[in-house]
């Protein structure tokens, strides 16, 4: 009967090096991303095509249709302005909902857990994109304002100065960040679409009609309703009071909603 001797080896345990967490995702990359997004849609990108679009056709219906001594940068501001106001707030919208709409969210917010820097990213990329968009869009008036008064062989007007540009870039700006506020409150694309829309046609009027009939609201107005203390930045100069009332109505209509908004936007389960 043969013996099998087993020997038993005494080996020392491996030691496994503590596995080193990754480094965070640079917030310089957040920014690209969000900017990709905003044009690898379809609805993205011809959003983006829409805001050049649009200038390039108000700016041509001015000098198609105006009378001659409405040729002027100013003319061609405001003709612009109009779809700026609808097309960049919803832009807006867009690069937050998208999360929620195209369900993207659950891989955003697992390759970046802290929501609050993709939600930064988001409005950094907007306002940038905005401001962008703005600036292309009275170079394009510029254009157009030169190229119609050597149409209608008239004098070129600038009547719009560097103080007024800058309001006007500011008060798109404070549009643009209502749009935002709602994404990023009803984080629904259609549902804050239709919120921004009832903010910005249905709420004046009905502040302009309460206002006709009761002079208690005609006094608080500035205060209270946003669009109004906005409606001054477009004027050129505004009075410490109106610094102050758009201060006030700022609070109220986006400070504080886009508060709440980000709370919700922190705690809420995504699916």
């Amino acid at each position: 009967m043969t013996a099998t001797t087993v020997e038993s080896l005494d080996r020392a345990p491996t030691r496994v090096a503590p596995r080193t967490p990754p480094a965070p995702i640079p917030f310089a990359r957040l920014l690209k991303v969000e900017l990709i997004k905003m044009f690898d849609t379809r609805a993205g990108f011809w959003l983006m095509v829409s805001i050049a679009a649009t200038a390039l056709i108000a700016t041509a219906s001015v000098i198609a249709f105006a009378p001659d001594s409405a040729l002027t940068y100013d003319s061609f501001g405001a003709a612009i302005g109009i779809p700026m106001t609808l097309l960049l707030p919803v832009m807006a919208i867009l690069s937050v909902t998208s999360e929620w709409t195209q369900r993207s969210g659950l891989t955003t917010f697992t390759l970046v857990p802290h929501r609050g820097r993709v939600i930064w990213a988001k409005l950094v990329v907007s306002v940038a994109i905005g401001a962008v968009s703005i600036g292309l869009a009275l170079a394009i008036g510029a254009l157009g304002n030169v190229v119609g008064t050597a149409i209608a062989g008239v004098p070129t007007v600038w009547d719009i100065s560097g103080n007024q540009i800058v309001l006007l870039v500011f008060a798109n700006v404070l549009n643009l960040l209502i749009g935002f506020m709602l994404g990023v409150l009803i984080r629904n694309s259609p549902g804050a679409i239709v919120g921004f829309v009832v903010y910005s046609f249905v709420l004046p009027t009905l502040s302009m009609v309460l206002g006709n009939f009761q002079q208690w609201w005609a006094d608080i107005r500035p205060w209270l309703d946003f669009n109004w203390a906005q409606g001054e930045l477009y004027d050129g100069h505004l009075t410490s009071t109106e610094w102050a009332q758009l201060g006030v109505s700022g609070l109220i209509w986006l400070v504080v909603p886009l508060a709440i908004g980000l709370v919700m936007v922190m705690r809420s389960e995504v699916k």
